[in-house]
């Protein structure tokens, strides 16, 4: 079983920074996957980033050139550091980890971006 826990979310400016976390609750470099959706109410969940295990990484292009990826094998944490925020980024953010063909999903933290 795996568990996820994200943080970090909360309320900032457009224009701002925001930087959530996801603490896995085994070696993030047994998952084939990990990931950021989010969902914004009304709305579909949709990919926003996604590491592989080999350290590839890839964005939607609404997170291109704003957007990092990263990892931290000695937390067993991965990131999204996101910058230059717009309201549209406004939605509850979701970290998902691929084990064994299951996806996993975490609680999911609410980010909210105002004008």
């Amino acid at each position: 079983q795996v568990q996820l826990v994200e943080s970090g979310g909360g309320l900032v400016q457009a224009g701002g920074s925001l930087r959530l976390s996801c603490a896995a609750s085994r070696n993030i470099f047994s998952f084939n996957t990990m990931a950021w959706y989010r969902q914004a109410p009304g709305k579909q969940r949709d990919l926003v980033a996604i590491v592989t295990s080999g350290g590839n990484s890839n964005y939607a292009d609404s997170a291109k050139g704003r957007f990092t990826i990263s990892r931290d094998s000695a937390k067993n944490t991965v990131y999204l550091q996101m910058n230059s925020l717009k309201p549209e980024d406004t939605a509850v953010y979701y970290c998902t980890a691929r084990y064994f063909g299951v996806e996993n999903w975490g609680q999911g933290t609410q980010v909210t971006v105002s004008s």
